[in-house]
């Protein structure tokens, strides 16, 4: 029988997968759509299982660029999960070894937001909150990549529905979850501006890496009384 700590990640977790399947149905469909097998599409989920990367990724399959060039964009799209992981480090150090790789692999944007925030109300990230999150929202993701693959050509244009505009509002929803953390109003402007000078200059996927590393100097350079993990808990602001 499962314990309280695990069902509240397992409750989590399926609030997250739930929110998010719309992305995890339009991957599958824009994969096929692309020429990538249904059987394929649902591996490549299961496998990298990062939607942004993925969806970057299947658009330039069918673009006939080198291999080394789809991994270095995918590395680019992928770059603030290194950010996610040091962040998140001094936090999972009780782990033992192989849940603590194991949850790395899990270590989505709304994972990475729902764990600072379970660290800000309970002072400590359990294990098996974790993973039941994490194990529910890849179940959840994969299958909404299975039924998109299989059944996306019933969706027709999705930007005719409106979901090419999902995913940037799904981030700006979790980027202001940390709005009352220490100098947010100066590490978003600053992020912002320099993705989009980016994204106009040096151009896509580097902008999102570029607009990170901004925000992570922007935060150092302006760096005063504030803890010194990355995820501070509630009391101390």
């Amino acid at each position: 029988m499962l314990d309280t700590i695990t069902w509240k990640g397992a409750h989590k977790g399926l609030v997250i997968g739930l929110s998010t399947s719309p992305f995890g149905l339009l991957f599958g469909a824009v994969a096929v759509d692309g020429g990538v097998t249904p059987l394929h599409a649902t591996l490549m989920s299961g496998i990298i299982f990062a939607g942004a990367s993925q969806l970057v990724g299947v658009q330039m399959f069918g673009s006939h660029v080198p291999a080394w060039l789809i991994i270095l964009s995918v590395f680019a799209v992928n770059f603030r999960h290194i950010l996610y992981s040091a962040a998140l480090a001094p936090h999972i150090r009780h782990f033992s070894p192989l849940t603590r790789y194991v949850s790395l692999f899990f270590l989505t944007d709304p994972q990475f937001a729902e764990s600072a925030r379970r660290i800000d109300q309970q002072g400590v990230l359990e294990p098996r909150f974790y993973l039941a999150m994490a194990l529910t929202i890849y179940v959840i993701w994969v299958a909404a990549s299975a039924l998109g693959a299989v059944f996306g050509s019933l969706i027709g244009d999705p930007a005719a529905l409106g979901m090419d505009v999902l995913l940037p509002v799904y981030f700006l929803g979790l980027v202001l979850g940390f709005r009352k953390r220490p100098l947010f109003l100066l590490v978003v402007p600053v992020s912002a501006a320099a993705s989009i000078i980016a994204a106009h200059t040096v151009g896509s996927p580097w902008h999102v890496s570029i607009g990170a590393l901004a925000g992570v100097l922007a935060a150092v350079l302006f760096h005063r009384d504030a803890p010194a993990n990355a995820v501070p808990r509630e009391d101390q602001h």
